[in-house]
């Protein structure tokens, strides 16, 4: 008996610990799309996304979000030069190129994006990210 108990134990121990790590490895992403967005968004688009007067465009209630979802992994891959027109304003300003950032985080960013400020966009998966960076040759395949 005092072994079945001692196997349990073991049993609910090891259990635990590997809770612990899946959650810790979980946690760690939960909201690395937020944390993306600070990064490497914030400082032109603003903290919340309400952009910069006739400078930077916002994101928040964006209507540029909705129209061009399919080709936003791609901006913010290669970056964006020229005249684009969000919520009937026309900008012309250069947003860099984010190279560094893998498939899996430009979804998280994105997804983050589309769901925060109001917006109510669709969810990117990191398959469909990875297929739209093949029209700029730009998936990692991470």
């Amino acid at each position: 008996m005092a072994a079945v108990v001692s196997l349990t134990l073991r049993t609910a121990a090891a259990l635990l610990a590997g809770a612990a790590v899946l959650s810790a490895c979980f946690t760690d992403r939960q909201n690395e799309g937020q944390r993306l967005y600070a990064t490497h968004c914030a400082s032109c688009h603003g903290a919340q996304g309400e952009g910069l007067r006739r400078l930077m465009p916002p994101l928040a209630g964006s209507d540029y979000l909705r129209r061009h979802r399919d080709e936003l992994p791609c901006l913010i891959r290669r970056g964006q030069k020229g005249l684009i027109v969000v919520n009937g304003v026309t900008y012309d300003q250069v947003m860099p190129a984010h190279e560094d950032l893998t498939d899996s985080q430009i979804t998280n960013l994105l997804n983050y994006v589309h769901n925060a400020w109001g917006n109510q966009g669709a969810k990117h998966t990191i398959r469909e990210v990875s297929q739209l960076l093949e029209a700029c040759q730009g998936s990692d395949g991470r």
